[in-house]
This record gives structure tokens, C-alpha cells and sequence, in this order.
């Protein structure tokens, strides 16, 4: 096989235990432990807060190691969480504080195998950035909802079962990885390593603040983090148990199908030619997206909820691909890593903050009025960045350029 087809795999043994593990937390931490709305948003803040404070390392990480090794090893250690809840859960023993340990362990594998496969993607592509991000996205959504999916079968097998089934996908992640054999710089650890990680840090930091389109990708995805990760990990699953008595199957179903709509988008992308103005088509993904998921707050019914939760994923399928094709093509090629670093740290570090948030606006004004409020806030975000950037703007990316070459594109 080519070495992309390694890397879907990879990939896709990553996102099918997302998917999972994202439904059997929010169901152990939401509906076996009952756990207050306030403390399911400090557990879904403890699985994020990693990635706020190691992304930007990751990323430095990936640039001097590789991105395969990083993404191997990261597999590998993340079992071990898995393992540990799985012995919490056979002995009786699992309560808050267990499932805060099990976040802040995941959260730091996430840290780290993010940036990784992120910036293995160019090595891999051949030329087609566009369309091999398109791809992976596809990739990842479809696992994604299938893990949500098997994940609601919990209460039928047990969460042991499940989490033995997680172990066993992050073990065939990184044999898939291990399998790649591309050219990928690697610089090794000189002395002063501490020093030059700190420096490198840095570099990555100036790089996209420098570039207008990335400076206001990276904006977007803090916007996004908190009023949309937030009501995703936070304000639905408990719309989900307190409007609607929901349960595991519930869950799953609400997962699920944002991932479905997410795969819909991506595979009408697939189907035509790329998207020339993909600043444009992020902001209007993000508008248009907020619109439904306020929809999705006003306890219309449990199927309308599905339908409104579908259609923000299909909206989500448009802003994810074109924001990471947009920072993957202006990427210089030395620090592709720190800068999807900065990309996915951008996203997932103002998750917590939106988690916690969140978690206090439902406790505060109820699941859907916080729905309706995260919405409101994130469409006005998107005009705002439609205004003042130039996002708007941007015009056709050219996928043989590098990084900073293209900097001034749209200004």
C-alpha cells in the first residue's frame, strides 16, 4: 500500500476510539455518575486542558522527531488510560476523580498525536493537499460516527467491552503508522534541546501571526472552541439527559449523526473540484452552522434535534476542510508541525475554556437557552471575521506554494 493508505488508517484508528470515547465519557461522567452540569463541564475541561498547554510542544515534538514516530508513540501510551478505567470499571471503583485522571491522561496523548499526524499529512499527500485533507476528513468523520455508534451499545455490552475494543484500535494505529516510509526531516535532540524547543515554540508562533489568512484561521478556530466544542462535549449531552431523559443510544444517535452530516459535505466535496474562495466558504459554513445548532436549543422534539444537529455537522464539514487546508497550504515546509500545532491548538486550546462555560451557562439559563446564546455568539464572530479580515477575501490557494511565500494572499 501507498503510504497515505497507512496514514488513513492511522488516522482512522484514532478517530473511530474519538468517537467512541466521546460518547462513553459524556455517558458514564453525564448519566451513570449524575454527575452536576457544572462538573461534566470541569471533566470535559480536564480532557481538553492538555491540549491547551502541550499542543504548541507537540508540534515542536513532531517538527524534530518526525511526525510518524510522535504519532506512534502517542498511540501506544494512550492504552494505557484505557487499560486503568477498564480495571476501574471491573473492580467497582469508578467514581469523578477516575474519570479526571482518565481526561488528563487522554488529553495529553491528544496533545501530541495531533500535531504529529497533522503535519505527516504534507509528506504524504503527493501534491493534492486539498484533496488528501478532504480525504482524511471523510475518513475521520465516518470512523468517528461509527465509534459513537458502537459506543451506544454500552448499555448492552458493557463499557468494558468497549474500551477493550478502543485498546485494540490505538494497537492497530500504530502499526499503521510504524508502516509509513516517507522522507521526513528530523533534527535530532543537540544540546540546549529545552532551549531550542522553547525557540521553536516561538518560531511557529510568529510564523502564523505573521500570515493574515492563518492569523485569522487561528481566530476562527477560538471562536469556534468555545461556543461550538463547548456545546457539543457540554451543552448537548445534557439538553440530551435533562430535555429529553436521554441515554447511551441517545447519545450515540446525536453524535452520530453530526458526524453523518460532516461526511454528506465532505463527499460533495469529493464529487467536484476544489473550493477556490475557502476563506469565504469557512465563514459562511460557520454563520449558516450556528443558525441550526440554535435551532437544535428549542426543544422542538428529539428527531428535530437530530435533523438541526445534522445539518451543523454538514456545516462543519465545510469549515474543518477549508481551515486546515488553508493552514496546511501557507505552511512553510521546516515547520509544518508547530504550525497545525498552532492550528489545533487554536481549537482545542479554547476548549476547555468553553467547556467550563458551558458547563456554568446550563447550570445558569438551561441547555437550550445556552445553545441558542453559544450560537448567536459564534454567528456574530463570523461577521465580524468577514469584516475586518481577510478571510473574506481569500482568494485560491496555490497547493505548490509554501508557507510564508504566500503570506500577503487576500490583504
Amino acid at each position: 500500500m501507498r503510504p497515505v493508505h497507512y496514514y488513513y488508517i492511522g488516522a482512522g484508528s484514532w478517530f473511530v476510539c474519538h468517537g467512541l470515547q466521546g460518547v462513553l465519557f459524556a455517558w458514564l461522567v453525564t448519566m451513570v455518575l449524575r454527575e452536576t452540569p457544572g462538573n461534566v463541564g470541569l471533566a470535559q475541561m480536564a480532557m481538553l486542558a492538555p491540549a491547551m498547554l502541550l499542543m504548541l510542544i507537540g508540534g515542536s515534538v513532531a517538527d524534530r522527531f518526525g511526525g510518524k514516530r510522535v504519532a506512534m508513540v502517542s498511540h501506544v501510551l494512550a492504552i494505557v488510560p484505557v487499560l486503568l478505567l477498564i480495571t476501574a470499571l471491573a473492580t467497582g471503583r469508578l467514581d469523578f476523580h477516575s474519570m479526571i485522571l482518565y481526561a488528563l491522561a487522554m488529553g495529553c496523548a491528544l496533545a501530541f498525536v495531533t500535531p504529529a499526524r497533522d503535519g505527516l499529512l504534507n509528506h504524504v499527500a503527493e501534491g493534492r493537499v486539498q484533496r488528501t485533507v478532504v480525504k482524511a476528513t471523510l475518513i475521520q468523520f465516518t470512523v468517528q460516527a461509527c465509534g459513537a455508534l458502537l459506543a451506544g451499545l454500552a448499555q448492552v455490552v458493557g463499557p468494558v467491552a468497549i474500551l477493550g475494543f478502543q485498546a485494540t484500535a490505538l494497537a492497530v494505529g500504530a502499526l499503521a503508522y510504524s508502516r509509513i516510509h516517507v522522507e521526513v526531516p528530523q533534527r535530532g535532540v543537540p544540546a540546549g534541546a529545552v532551549r531550542d524547543l522553547a525557540a521553536s515554540v516561538a518560531e511557529g508562533f510568529r510564523t502564523v501571526w505573521r500570515s493574515p489568512s492563518m492569523r485569522a484561521v487561528a481566530g476562527q478556530n477560538i471562536a469556534m472552541g468555545i461556543c461550538f466544542m463547548g456545546s457539543y462535549i457540554v451543552t448537548i449531552p445534557l439538553l440530551v439527559r435533562e430535555v429529553y431523559a436521554g441515554d447511551a443510544l441517545d447519545l450515540a444517535l446525536v453524535q452520530a449523526v453530526n458526524g453523518f452530516g460532516l461526511i454528506t459535505t465532505i463527499l460533495v466535496m469529493l464529487r467536484g473540484e476544489d473550493v477556490e474562495r475557502q476563506g469565504r466558504a469557512l465563514l459562511l459554513a460557520h454563520g449558516v452552522g450556528g443558525v441550526f445548532l440554535a435551532a437544535a436549543g428549542l426543544g422542538l422534539g428529539f428527531s428535530t434535534l437530530l435533523a438541526c444537529v445534522f445539518l451543523w455537522g454538514a456545516c462543519g464539514g465545510v469549515a474543518m476542510s477549508m481551515s486546515r487546508t488553508i493552514m496546511q497550504v501557507e505552511a512553510p515546509e521546516g515547520q509544518r508541525g508547530r504550525v497545525m500545532a498552532f492550528f489545533s491548538f487554536s481549537f482545542m486550546g479554547a476548549g476547555p475554556l468553553g467547556a467550563l462555560a458551558c458547563g456554568y451557562l446550563v447550570d445558569w439559563i438551561g441547555p437550550g437557552a445556552a445553545l441558542i446564546l453559544a450560537s448567536a455568539i459564534m454567528a456574530g464572530v463570523a461577521i465580524v471575521f468577514g469584516l475586518k479580515s481577510s478571510l473574506w477575501q481569500l482568494g485560491a490557494a496555490a497547493e505548490h506554494g509554501d508557507g510564508v511565500a504566500s503570506e500577503g494572499l487576500g490583504t
